[in-house]
């Protein structure tokens, strides 16, 4: 497979590719989660609503060109957060990113998104390992990777320092390969 499906199922978590009409929506659910994710994403403190229509015509031009595949996380019909595979690791592999609306963590959505991208990453030509990066500080972000099955495989001082309020500056590296884990590819 070149590209991965635009929208599918994991659990009680939809995930349906990003696009720039999601922009209003999109904003709305990141100026309610602010608080939530401005420790760890230095993105969200000055999130608006250009910022985010310009991040989802980036986000559609990525995809297109097979950089990076964003999806909304979809529960009830509502968006509760935001997901991605990112080519941003070197050839052959794929770097998971995700965040939630605060009041939609602690239901293993995060879990079922990532396990969904997990799939998909490994149905994709080429793909030889998936990684999820998460500051140390951040054990909510160790948990998913944790509980698919991943390895941490490496600790790295982050050059320049931490780069939002609640980091440490510590750089967790956790990598999956086909067959290991939870994905049986």
């Amino acid at each position: 497979m070149d590209q991965p499906p635009e929208s599918g199922f994991s659990g009680q978590a939809e995930l349906r590719r990003l696009r720039v009409d999601d922009a209003a929506g999109l904003y709305a659910i990141i100026s309610e989660s602010r608080e939530h994710l401005a420790p760890w994403m230095p993105w969200a403190s000055g999130q608006d609503l250009a910022g985010t229509a310009a991040f989802l015509a980036r986000s559609e031009e990525a995809w297109r060109n097979g950089e990076a595949y964003e999806y909304a996380v979809v529960r009830d019909g509502q968006v509760t957060g935001s997901c991605g595979l990112m080519r941003r690791i070197g050839p052959g592999g794929l770097d998971i990113g995700y965040w939630l609306h605060p009041a939609w963590t602690g239901q293993g959505l995060a879990t079922m998104s990532v396990a969904a991208l997990v799939r998909w990453a490994f149905e994709l030509r080429g793909t030889d390992r998936v990684e999820i990066h998460h500051d140390a500080a951040n054990a909510a972000s160790a948990a998913v990777p944790r509980r698919l099955g991943f390895t941490e495989v490496g600790r790295a001082p982050v050059q320049g320092g931490p780069s939002a309020p609640g980091e440490g500056g510590i750089d967790v590296t956790w990598r999956l390969r086909p067959g290991e884990g939870g994905h049986r590819g």
